[in-house]
């Protein structure tokens, strides 16, 4: 009985992690350029983690959500975030192409 709750219980949190990946993926859609920081935050929820970059004459804050997954590790990996990036509180993009462009154009080092 125990083994079957334990099972159970596994087989349940891995579908809640796919269904919030799916709800972020489709919250996405719906970013608009110029969001505040908390208007993010009200539509995709808490990130799953956020970084400061410092570029020569700029700082961008960026939120990164947890979207897709590559390989089931236990280990979140960049290519399974999504980056929304902020320039003073506003909204001023996001996903990976914008990320590198800014960084180019800021010249901004990504890690």
């Amino acid at each position: 009985m125990r083994k079957m709750l334990l099972l159970l219980l596994c087989v349940g949190l891995t579908g809640c992690a796919t269904l919030n990946r799916d709800w972020t993926r489709q919250k996405i859609s719906q970013l608009e350029l110029s969001m505040s920081q908390q208007q993010v935050i009200n539509l995709l929820g808490k990130p799953y983690r956020t970084e400061t970059l410092q570029g020569k004459d700029k700082v961008l804050l960026v939120y990164f959500y947890w979207t897709d997954l590559k390989h089931a590790d236990d280990a979140v990996t960049d290519d399974e975030l999504t980056p929304c990036v902020f320039d003073n509180g506003k909204l001023i993009g996001w996903g990976w192409s914008f990320m590198q462009d800014n960084a180019q154009k800021y010249e901004i080092r990504i890690r």
